[in-house]
């Protein structure tokens, strides 16, 4: 499907923005490291090569550098080399993106960019891109996450991986337990994610979205404005569609139509 995301076309000139050129959306629960999941790591193997089906398609666009984004405390561009460990999670399981060496660069890395780095180092046919990572603070308001969208990018075609979960209120036994709006809500983010459909995902409400425990509503609004702000169309592509654990989950791939 294809889904219009008009706004300022980034150019290309030497020292101007240049816009974004593809994007995928993956979520980020531990249990997707086989190592942290156990004896239920298979559990999730279809999730697990849905985002690898997601991760490659950022490698095989024109992209020169891949942004993960995902939610945090405060919105902020992170210095690199990225660093984190899982240890938090049980598993003294050690993840770097960037170059290695110097003491600069950004440690304990919140669970959602542990996840996306995990993913993309994991990526076995991967070219040779550079690395950035951002968070976004998790009670941004809409239009703060618009706009910071629409500010990110760089001089160079870019990629986007945005890290986030839907509702965790799907069901008696789920985190948030269970909610009578949450399929609701999430067969909307299906819709917009499989549609490319930028202004569905920023009618997405903060209140209801925080309500039902919402981990991807502030990444996937700075989606919309990144997708916006480059202009022109774009084709959505809805990989995964699932709850287990009463938690959904959605990878999807973003292209320029």
């Amino acid at each position: 499907m294809t889904g219009s995301a008009r706004g300022r076309a980034g150019r290309s000139r030497y020292g101007e923005r240049v816009p974004l050129v593809a994007a995928a959306v993956c979520p980020h629960p531990p249990l997707l490291v086989p190592e942290l999941a156990g004896a239920a790591a298979g559990e999730l193997d279809d999730l697990r090569a849905a985002c690898a089906a997601a991760v490659a398609r950022l490698y095989d666009s024109a992209a020169q550098t891949v942004l993960v984004l995902g939610a945090e405390s405060r919105s902020a561009v992170l210095a690199h080399p990225y660093r984190g460990s899982f240890a938090p999670w049980g598993v003294p399981l050690e993840v770097r993106l960037g170059a290695a060496g110097g003491t600069a660069g950004t440690d304990r890395l919140p669970l959602s960019l542990l996840v996306g780095a995990w993913l993309l180092g994991r990526a076995t046919d991967r070219r040779p891109v550079t690395y950035r990572m951002a968070t976004v603070a998790d009670g941004e308001s809409v239009s703060g996450c618009r706009e910071f969208g629409e500010r990110l990018g760089g001089d160079r075609p870019w990629a986007l991986l945005v890290m986030g979960d839907g509702s965790a209120c799907r069901g008696e036994k789920a985190p948030g337990y269970h909610d009578p709006r949450a399929e609701a809500y999430d067969s909307g983010v299906a819709r917009a994610l499989a549609g490319a459909d930028t202004e569905a995902l920023l009618g997405l409400d903060p209140q209801v979205s925080a309500e039902l425990r919402t981990a991807g509503r502030a990444p996937w609004q700075v989606l919309a404005g990144a997708a916006r702000a480059a202009g022109g169309d774009w084709r959505g592509e809805l990989i995964y569609d699932a709850a287990p654990y009463g938690v959904a989950y959605f990878v999807a791939s973003w292209e320029r139509a």
